[in-house]
C-alpha cells in the first residue's frame, strides 16, 4: 500500500489573523451564512436605532430598538439560509451518491436494465 505524505504545515494557520473569531472551538467564520447574517443584522440594526435616537431623541429607548431589530433580523435571515443550505447540502449528497452508483454499474447488465426501465418509464 501506497503510503500518502501529509503536509500538517498547512493545516496550521501561518498567523492569527487567517484564523477566524472562536467561541467555544469553533471558527465562527467557517459556519454557513454567519457572516452574512450578523452583517445584515449589526447594519440594520445600528440603521434603524440611529433613525430611532433622531425620532425620539431618547436614547435608552433607541438603544433597546436597535438591539431588537439586530436580533430580529439576524434571526429571520439566518432560519431560510440554513435551511436553503442544508437542503442543498442533502440534494448534492444524493447527487454525490447517484453519481457513485453510476460510476459502479457502468458497462454492466445493470446498467443496460436501469436504461431500459428509463425508456419505458
Amino acid at each position: 500500500m501506497a503510503s500518502k505524505k501529509v503536509d500538517f504545515d498547512s493545516l496550521v494557520p501561518d498567523s492569527p489573523s487567517e484564523r477566524g473569531f472562536v467561541l467555544f472551538g469553533k471558527d465562527l467564520s467557517q459556519i454557513p451564512c454567519f457572516r452574512n447574517s450578523f452583517l445584515y443584522g449589526i447594519s440594520i440594526g445600528i440603521g434603524v436605532g440611529f433613525l430611532a435616537f433622531m425620532k425620539t431623541s431618547r436614547p435608552q429607548l433607541s438603544s433597546h430598538i436597535g438591539f431588537g431589530t439586530f436580533f430580529g433580523t439576524t434571526l429571520c435571515y439566518w432560519f431560510p439560509c440554513r435551511y436553503k443550505w442544508k437542503k442543498d447540502f442533502k440534494e448534492a449528497e444524493v447527487l454525490q451518491h447517484m453519481m457513485q452508483q453510476q460510476a459502479m454499474y457502468e458497462g454492466t447488465d445493470k446498467e443496460r436494465e436501469l436504461d431500459r426501465k428509463a425508456e419505458s418509464a
